[in-house]
């Protein structure tokens, strides 16, 4: 018998006494998981994201399955009626979450921005941003390379190639904060969705002087506080020379989208926008 014919027949013995003994310890040592894990799972998105808090969303079963209470337990992927389901798995009351969706806290357009300088590098905001302030003038807007493209896991984020800024699409927006989390200057904030839908927030994120924001962009809130002495439910704030919209507090009357003067309040959800029914209502009113 040659020497190869003898490793062969040895090197195969000592496998299937491997296999055999790791057989073993796997039944001697096997933990039963509890069945109603992977009936959870079966219930949710499997993006794994990190949105609910957990590792992902084996862990996220894991810890209803275990949880005495689902208060703190909240997928937003999944959705209401997939947290109802899980509920009745688990046997506990149900918790109803506050849908969220990613809102962008910057409105520098190609047309509102002037591009000031060219970077010809690698296409990531991050990197970008630790280089330098980015194409045009202003500190604290996008830098329109799509980070948050990248991380989103739902296609709810897509460029639009004529603003040069990130474009949410609410209807797929799951509210999971991947965009907010890897975008490098912190302008993409989650708010609650409003009721049908109907959002207004402050669509800046510059903190510097009025003239001096205004050089950087035309649409930059100027901190000249009109909004918030309208507002008539208390709403606003003011603090840095930017104002900022509490969603909460917000009953969605657009006096103070009305009132701006850069156009640096947004809405969404809306049919038109407040500036629009302000020019056809001043219109009708002339004829």
């Amino acid at each position: 018998m040659s020497a190869i014919v003898v490793a062969v027949i040895v090197l195969g013995g000592l496998g299937v006494v491997g296999a055999l003994v790791l057989y073993l310890v796997s039944k001697r040592f096997y933990v039963k998981e509890d069945p109603r894990i992977e009936l959870i799972e079966q219930l949710l998105p499997g993006a794994n994201c990190g949105s609910c808090g957990r590792s992902g969303c084996h862990d996220f079963a894991c810890a209803c399955a275990s949880a005495s209470t689902l208060d703190n337990l909240v997928c937003p992927g999944a959705g209401d009626d997939a947290m109802a389901k899980i509920a009745e798995i688990v046997n506990l009351a149900p918790v109803k979450s506050n849908p969220m969706v990613a809102v962008l806290k910057c409105n520098g357009s190609c047309a509102n921005r002037p591009v000031t300088s060219v970077y010809d590098g690698a296409e990531s905001c991050a990197i970008l941003n630790s280089l330098c302030i980015g194409a045009t003038g202003c500190a604290y807007g996008c830098l329109g390379e799509g980070d948050c493209v990248d991380v989103c896991r739902w296609n709810a984020i897509k460029m639009n190639p004529v603003t040069g800024l990130p474009v949410i699409d609410a209807s797929l927006c799951t509210g999971c904060g991947a965009c907010s989390r890897a975008c490098p200057r912190g302008i993409i904030e989650l708010r609650g969705k409003g009721p049908r839908g109907l959002r207004v927030w402050v669509a800046c994120s510059s903190t510097d002087r009025g003239a001096l924001a205004m050089k950087a962009c035309k649409a930059a809130c100027i901190g000249c506080g009109k909004c918030l002495r309208e507002c008539p439910h208390g709403a606003i704030t003011l603090k840095d020379n930017l104002a900022y919209i509490d969603w909460k507090a917000c009953k969605l009357c657009r006096k103070c989208e009305l009132v701006c003067p850069t156009g640096a309040i947004c809405d969404a959800g809306f049919p038109m926008s407040a500036r629009d029914m302000k020019v056809l209502a001043d219109s009708h009113r002339k004829s």
